[in-house]
């Protein structure tokens, strides 16, 4: 598996955006929403929705997949943070999976 950009989801978007050459403002107009949500979402200070990484991802031409993964790894990441424990739980987590998809499969 190829190894995904370490770069946060807030700071990737506005990579994508200023690569492009966009101000916020016209990135804003053409995403239909509010200039100051979009900077809050560079910022790493809120979470768009699923809905709103695949209209970002289309807006971009990139693939929704791999968007929708980089933002969901920061939720992830985000939240082990937070943990003391935080890779024991990821790894514990990874196992779970494994488990529950030949579970699921068998």
């Amino acid at each position: 598996m190829k190894r995904q950009s370490l770069t946060s989801f807030g700071e990737h978007i506005r990579s994508l955006r200023e690569t492009a050459g966009l101000s916020l403002r016209q990135a804003t107009a053409d995403l239909q929403i509010d200039p100051s949500l979009l900077a809050k979402y560079e910022r790493n200070e809120r979470q768009p929705s699923k809905e709103f990484v695949k209209q970002i991802a289309d807006y971009y031409g990139i693939d929704s997949k791999k968007l929708l993964t980089q933002f969901l790894s920061d939720q992830i990441a985000y939240k082990m943070l937070e943990e003391e424990e935080g890779l024991e739980i990821l790894k514990v987590a990874e196992e779970k999976v494994s488990y529950l998809k030949n579970k699921r499969n068998g």
